[in-house]
């Protein structure tokens, strides 16, 4: 496999974990992105691994989940392609070899050329949505990049800091209580880096740096990948720490990563997640609709009888 990535000047390279950095990849020229490949994935995805919504509200959380039902992944493309819906293939190098294999060259070109970048956990997905579709203002947890293969894309990007990003709703993500939710002003535009993204080009920003897309008016395929750094685990350790006391009652005080407060956060994190407490309070997909390619906007309701968690 020929490079992934074009090489790295120096100073993306002194940028990279801590501010935007845009990079150009050619990830378009294979054929794992072709509609057959995106078909077949369709259809052999578990359905845990296969999330697909349709666009409602601007609280991730709320917009609807969709069930494939007996559609076949063709038809799941041309429902994706006329209508409104987000699909994404999740941890996709964790069930198919083939991105396996990409997850590997991709961090491993990273490795060679980012100094000290120490990557102990990664994954990729793979995101198909439609036409004009946006994802409304929200925030990740691992380190991300987006990788644009097909369609064209705006990609908006705000400061990981207060008021753009308030630890209250951040620890709230980090413990799955919620889809990632994040408060949006609309002034908050004048503090924006906009970043049109066409075939070829990857994005990588801040940890949890808040943003939002808006797709341009074609269909849009794109690689995302993940990553864990010890550095990006203490911070998750820290807010999920921070996230219970202050659901039980108590304002933290510290955001440090090191001493005595934040082991303890981390001991509490530890017990909180080995009682399964997490798995009873955090966010579950319910699937409310099924993909229809005749429908309007490429999906209809399903009776409430037939309500279902992926997989059920």
């Amino acid at each position: 496999m020929l490079s992934v990535i074009d090489p790295l000047d120096a100073h993306q390279r002194e940028l990279w974990g801590h501010q935007t950095v845009k990079l150009r990849h050619h990830l378009a020229e294979m054929d794992l992105f072709s509609d057959d490949s995106l078909a077949k994935l369709i259809e052999t995805a578990a359905p845990k691994s296969l999330a697909m919504h349709t666009e409602g509200g601007t609280d991730p959380s709320t917009w609807p989940s969709v069930a494939r039902g007996t559609v076949p992944g063709a038809g799941v493309l041309e429902a994706v392609r006329d209508g409104k819906l987000w699909i994404n293939l999740v941890g996709i190098s964790e069930w198919d070899p083939r991105f396996a294999e990409l997850a590997d060259k991709i961090f491993a070109e990273f490795a060679a050329q980012v100094p000290g970048l120490d990557v102990v956990k990664r994954k990729l997905g793979v995101l198909i949505s439609s036409p004009k579709a946006t994802v409304h203002y929200h925030i990740d947890i691992p380190g991300q990049a987006i990788w644009q293969v097909r369609g064209r894309k705006r990609f908006i990007i705000y400061p990981a800091t207060e008021p753009f990003l308030r630890p209250a709703e951040l620890e709230e993500a980090v413990r799955s209580a919620t889809y990632g939710v994040a408060t949006y002003q609309p002034w908050y535009d004048e503090h924006a880096e906009p970043h049109d993204l066409a075939p070829g080009d990857a994005l990588h920003w801040a940890l949890n740096g808040p943003h939002r897309i808006e797709n341009f008016d074609e269909l849009s395929v794109s690689l995302t990948s993940e990553h864990w750094t010890p550095d990006i685990r203490r911070t998750y350790a820290m807010n999920y720490g921070n996230g219970l006391l202050r659901h039980y009652g108590w304002t933290p005080r510290s955001r440090a990563v090191t001493g005595p407060a934040f082991w303890a956060k981390v001991a509490l994190t530890a017990a909180y997640r080995k009682s399964g407490l997490q798995n009873k309070k955090g966010y579950q997909r319910v699937a409310t609709f099924t993909v229809d390619p005749d429908a309007h906007n490429g999906v209809r309701p399903l009776p409430p009888s037939q309500w279902a968690p992926p997989g059920a």
